[in-house]
């Protein structure tokens, strides 16, 4: 049999996306055959401190010889001296999501730390496996990553019925993800704001306890703009939650300052919605421009006039949605996925 070991930082079923990713991988590289052993290394990235990069040491040494290794980018970016040790052991392969240098509202500081960092760690890789093209070529152009060592495995898409949307003349707009800065909310409740007078009410499905002040910042921003009763912070909520959310919405929109690939925008696609999003990092791949609206991050008023657009036009709602379905019927699978990184693993091996 087929053995790989596969290392994730903290607890694998957190509800994100690139845990989901993880997941779904995992499952079905077990199904084509291969055992995978999932080990955590433990809480703490990617800003780990020397107890607990020491104790994600301890955990990849106690695995098998010779057994490669995948390790998710967001430890791994993290453990540089440590990814050194485990290259001289086991084949070790980087799984990166989105670099991590890239999420918003760094200091200049810590951008400078991540980087050097995750660019030594990513020399030792003997694979690094991304979920973007463009991921892929960042890799290769700012982090010295030889083109020949990446393999790029978008993430699987699961076909879903078209969203009923709502029938009572109020648009239900619908974002998905966890409320840290990079995500961009405060972007679309400041785009939200001066069309308070139309018809809509947004929910967001997203993780509030990752980041204490950029959900207190988007509570302030939302009763600063008198939408209290307009928007419902919903936290994290199980996948069937999500799927219920997606057939009941009438819109998608993400105002992401960056996305490594951009799993919840997929997902809104493969429900039949109209997207409104950026074209920071691999969005523009993911999401075709007969799909949705894209803009700059970061650009309100932009944001605003893709809002009103589409809240106030309902053929043009339609005609995103078909595109969206049309497009999402060419994304790939979860079994397309995992045979990609399963092709790359046994060449490696």
């Amino acid at each position: 049999m087929k053995h790989i070991a596969f290392a994730v930082p903290g607890d694998l079923a957190t509800l994100t996306g690139g845990y989901g990713y993880d997941r779904r991988v995992i499952a079905e590289l077990q199904a084509l055959g291969w055992r995978v052993d999932v080990l955590s290394l433990g809480d703490g990235f990617p800003r780990p401190t020397a107890e607990q990069r020491a104790f994600a040491l301890s955990r990849l040494l106690s695995l098998p010889e010779d057994v490669p290794v995948i390790v998710d980018g967001l430890a791994l970016g993290a453990l540089p001296e440590e990814a050194e040790k485990i290259a001289r052991r086991a084949p070790l392969v980087a799984l990166v999501h989105h670099p991590l240098a890239l999420e918003t509202g760094l200091s200049p500081a810590d951008v400078n730390k991540l980087f050097e960092s995750e660019r030594t760690a990513l020399v030792e890789a003997s694979l690094v496996i991304v979920t973007s093209p463009s991921t892929g070529e960042r890799l290769n152009s700012d982090y010295d990553v030889p083109s020949d060592s990446i393999t790029v495995a978008q993430p699987g898409t699961d076909r879903g019925a078209p969203a009923k949307g709502s029938t009572d003349g109020m648009v239900r707009l619908l974002s998905v993800g966890a409320v840290v800065p990079r995500k961009g909310f405060d972007i679309l409740i400041a785009g939200l704001a001066p069309i308070a007078d139309l018809p809509w009410v947004l929910t967001i499905a997203g993780d509030l306890t990752r980041d204490e002040t950029t959900v207190n910042k988007l509570m302030t921003d939302i009763a600063e703009h008198n939408l209290i009763g307009r928007v419902d912070l919903l936290g994290s909520v199980p996948h069937e939650k999500v799927t219920a959310l997606y057939s009941s919405a009438d819109i998608f929109v993400l105002a992401s300052h960056f996305e490594g690939y951009g799993m919840a925008y997929a997902e809104a696609m493969a429900h039949g919605l109209p997207v409104i999003g950026t074209t920071g990092g691999a969005t523009a791949d993911t999401v075709p421009p007969n799909a949705g609206v894209l803009v700059d991050p970061g650009n309100v008023k932009a944001l605003t006039r893709a809002l009103k657009m589409l809240i106030e036009d309902k053929k043009a709602r339609a005609w995103f949605a078909s595109g969206a379905m049309a497009a999402a019927a060419e994304l790939p699978t979860w079994q397309s996925t995992a045979r990609i990184v399963a092709d790359a693993l046994e060449e490696l091996i």
